[in-house]
Order: structure tokens, then C-alpha cells, then sequence
């Protein structure tokens, strides 16, 4: 009772600045602890009860994304505003029965599908860093109340960098799981077709030892193909480095900062274990944004249309017009933000050139190949989680394809750990994304908590 407490005082205190908690379920959350409270008074020995509820009595929050119980799940949708969960998820289900107790639920992007947590329904997120700064998408809100220390874990899910983007801007960890072991059940909107394949639910933190302990309850029965059990060798991990994704003109150059804490990692590797860092060029990833658009746009193997993002706007009702919303946008009368019209009016674009688009889902798939020979069963890649360091609010909408640094990664089917690296020289997070073969979920972990104790992980924001 005393740490939900602890942890409704601090939102209580934070999300006036922030705007991360979007809904609070604190009297219910205090109810559910004066019970587990109650447990162990009465309840067997302390070993029996950590093996059936792992996760008993730990605040966690969960993305508006997701399905919890007597919760909206909206997600950021103004024609979604009255909707109340009736259900848990799958994973939120999961995470309760393993002893966890919901706060509450936190912010997204509109349909989870921007890289700034803003919506018209409950507005912008700001970062904990600096309150002037995005906190990222789509789980924006889940990455600042677990960076600005109102939760302990939180739940995340990513197609496109939705979970790292925003465990990066806030300093904290986060996981994009193989893709397939998580169920994605009970998030709005779900994958479709192709998009299965791409979508993952996975876990954020402030502490890299609980990745594990999180994986593991979310992905239940499936939790071995990770290969969790296996200890990780560090060194005999072959670590692979790769600095930018080779110059694309739609993304931004990768900052200086990101660069230097990248290279001080590979330098800490290198001395401290023995090994041998190889910096690879992986061509194909100069095309990364566009690859991704074009896989998350083509039809699924029964020939099934990837689904219509202005349906989902939509959601069941009248269809939206992307360039007509423009013009409402234009004079204040939508009910859409601008980056949502923007991606309407770009799937429009990208349905004209079919051709185009067969040969960059061919260039993904032999890219998918090449990585997955490079990486092999032992291969943990470097790169870095996003060309810059957190945005300012708005600015993004320049450079809307940066995101191609995580999304990649959601198109090949891989694992791949967002870890913390200290903060800039203006005081915001840094960070570095840990990538390997699928199913080696085990070695980004490993290699994540590695790095906690070598760069100090999470830093409080405003703590000099």
C-alpha cells in the first residue's frame, strides 16, 4: 500500500507538467494493494508466492493503446471518446495475474501512428527532460511516466519505433520482441494482414533487469522461444557497429552527441572485454523508410490489401478524405491532427506506383536475408535508436521519416533492445538500439544490462 501510495503522490505531483497519465484507476490500484497486503499476512511462504505472482504488488502503467479493464482505449481518436474497456488485453491480463496493479493508462499518438505523443482527445505529452521537448510516439506517455518515475514498468507496443523512439527520448529501456511471440490481442488499432508480422507488444523500464521478468509474463507459453533460460556469454558475442544508415536524403544526419556515445560504447567493449567490434555498411539500409512504407502497404501471402489508415481513421464510421481534412485542419475545424492527415495523404501517394513498391518488398526481404546472416546465432549489432536527440514539439512534422531508424527493424522481424546512454550536453537522454538474429532476444538483454552498469542507465530528470 505504502509504494502505490508513494506512486500516486508522485503522478499526482509530475502530471500537471507532463500530461502523461491520461486516466487513473488510484482508488481501485489501492484497493488491489491493501489486498496484496492482506496476502502476504495471511499467504504461504515468500518463495511459493514469488514463483506463482513474480510481479506482486508493482505499479505499472499501461499504454491508452490497450485494452484495461473500465479504461478508455481511444487512442487519440476523437470519435473513439466514449469508448470503455470491457476487457483486459492479453499482455495487461497477463501482468495482473502474475501480481501487478494498474495506475492508470497513458497517452499516445493518434492511431499510434506518429512519433509525437499528441491527439485531440487528451493533447500533448511533454518531455520530463524538458518540458519543451516531444516525449516521442507512440507510446509517448508510457516513456515519460516510466523516465519521470510515476511507474515502475509499463507496457508498449511498436511498428514502427513506437516503443524505442520513446524509450530513447526519456532515457529509459525499452523492447521490440521477435516478432509473433507477444499476442498483440486486445490493442486498438491491431495489425491486419502483413502487418502482423511487423506489430509487437513488448516492455519499457527504467531498469534493464526487468526486461526479462516483464518478457517473460507478457509472452506466457511462448516466453522459451526467446531463449530467456540461455546465459549470454558476453564475450563471446561478436558485436557488429554500424554508425548511420549511409546517408538517406530523407532522414536527418545522425547529431554528434549520438555518434560520440555510440563510439565510447564500442571503445568500452573493446577494452573491458576483450573483443573485437567490426563496423559493417549494410547498403540497403540507406532505403530503410522507404522499405518499410512499402512492406507495411503490400498485401499479405493469401493476396489480402494491407488495411486503408483512412479506415482506421474512420474507425467504423464515415470515410476520411485526407485532403479535405487539410483544409479543416487549415482553418481549425478537424478533428484530426496534421501528422495523421499527412500519413492519409502519403498512403494515397504510395498506392500510385505499384511497381516501385514490388521492388522495395523484394529489397526488404534480401536486406532481412543479409541481416540475418551478418548477425547469425552469436551477432549483436549497434546502431543508433534515432538521428537526433528529442525534438522540440511540432518540429518533427519536418523531418517526418526519421523514424526510419527504428522501423526497420519492425519490417525484418527482429529483436532489438533500446538502452539508455547518460544524458547530452543540453541534458537530454541518449541512447544506443541492440539488435540480433530472431529468437536471440537473450543476447540485447544481456548486452543491456552490460551497458546499465557501464553508462549508469536511467538518470533522474533535473538531477544535475
Amino acid at each position: 500500500t505504502e509504494v502505490v501510495e508513494a506512486y500516486v503522490e508522485r503522478i499526482r505531483e509530475v502530471n500537471p507538467l507532463v500530461n502523461a497519465v491520461v486516466k487513473d484507476r488510484f482508488e481501485e490500484a489501492l484497493q488491489e494493494a491493501r489486498q496484496v497486503d492482506q496476502l502476504l499476512l495471511e499467504g504461504p511462504g515468500d518463495d511459493c508466492l514469488e514463483e506463482k505472482f513474480p510481479l506482486l504488488g508493482v505499479p505499472i502503467t499501461v499504454k491508452e493503446a490497450f485494452s484495461l479493464h473500465g479504461m478508455p482505449n481511444t487512442s487519440g481518436l476523437v470519435n473513439r471518446r466514449n469508448v470503455v474497456a470491457t476487457s483486459d488485453a492479453t499482455v495487461v491480463s497477463r501482468l495482473k495475474q502474475a501480481g501487478a496493479i494498474p495506475l492508470g493508462v497513458t497517452n499516445c499518438s493518434e492511431l499510434c501512428m506518429w512519433y509525437e505523443s499528441s491527439n485531440r482527445v487528451y493533447g500533448r505529452t511533454n518531455n520530463p527532460y524538458d518540458l519543451q521537448r516531444i516525449a516521442g510516439g507512440s507510446s509517448g506517455g508510457e516513456g515519460c511516466v516510466l523516465a519521470a518515475a510515476c511507474s515502475v514498468i509499463g507496457v508498449g507496443s511498436d511498428v514502427g519505433g513506437s516503443i524505442r523512439m520513446p524509450a530513447f527520448f526519456n532515457g529509459v529501456f525499452g523492447h521490440k520482441p521477435t516478432t509473433g511471440v507477444v499476442p498483440n490481442d486486445g490493442q486498438f488499432p491491431n495489425a491486419q494482414g502483413v502487418r502482423t508480422s511487423f506489430l509487437c507488444t513488448g516492455p519499457m523500464c527504467r531498469y534493464a533487469e526487468d526486461l526479462e521478468l516483464m518478457l517473460r509474463v507478457m509472452a506466457g507459453p511462448g516466453a522459451y522461444k526467446l531463449r530467456l533460460n540461455e546465459k549470454a556469454s558476453l564475450e563471446k558475442i561478436r558485436f557488429l557497429c554500424m554508425d548511420h544508415d549511409g546517408g538517406s536524403v530523407f532522414v536527418s544526419p545522425v547529431d554528434k552527441e549520438i555518434l560520440q556515445a555510440q563510439k565510447k560504447v564500442v571503445e568500452h567493449l573493446e577494452s573491458e572485454l576483450g573483443v573485437q567490434v567490426q563496423h559493417v555498411a549494410i547498403h540497403k539500409m540507406k532505403y530503410s523508410f522507404q522499405i518499410w512504407s512499402a512492406m507495411m502497404s503490400s498485401k499479405d501471402s493469401d493476396g489480402q490489401e494491407a488495411q486503408l489508415f483512412t479506415d482506421l481513421l474512420g474507425d467504423h464510421g464515415n470515410p476520411v478524405w485526407p485532403l479535405w481534412e487539410l483544409v479543416k485542419w487549415l482553418v481549425g475545424m478537424s478533428s484530426h491532427t496534421l501528422p495523421a492527415i499527412a500519413l492519409g495523404l502519403t498512403e494515397k501517394v504510395m498506392k500510385l506506383n505499384p511497381g516501385g513498391n514490388a521492388k522495395l518488398v523484394s529489397m526488404g526481404k534480401s536486406l532481412q536475408e543479409e541481416m540475418e546472416a551478418l548477425l547469425g546465432p552469436d551477432g549483436v549489432l549497434l546502431y543508433p535508436s534515432h538521428p537526433t536527440i528529442a525534438p522540440r514539439h511540432n518540429s518533427p512534422i519536418c523531418m517526418p521519416f526519421n523514424f526510419a531508424y527504428t522501423a526497420i527493424f519492425n519490417v525484418l522481424g527482429l529483436p532489438v533492445t533500446q538502452c539508455p546512454l547518460g544524458l547530452s550536453s543540453e541534458g537530454l537522454p541518449l541512447g544506443i538500439q541492440l539488435v540480433a538474429a530472431p529468437y536471440n532476444d537473450h543476447l540485447t538483454l544481456a548486452v543491456g544490462r552490460y551497458l546499465e552498469e557501464a553508462f549508469g542507465g536511467w538518470v533522474l530528470p533535473g538531477k544535475v
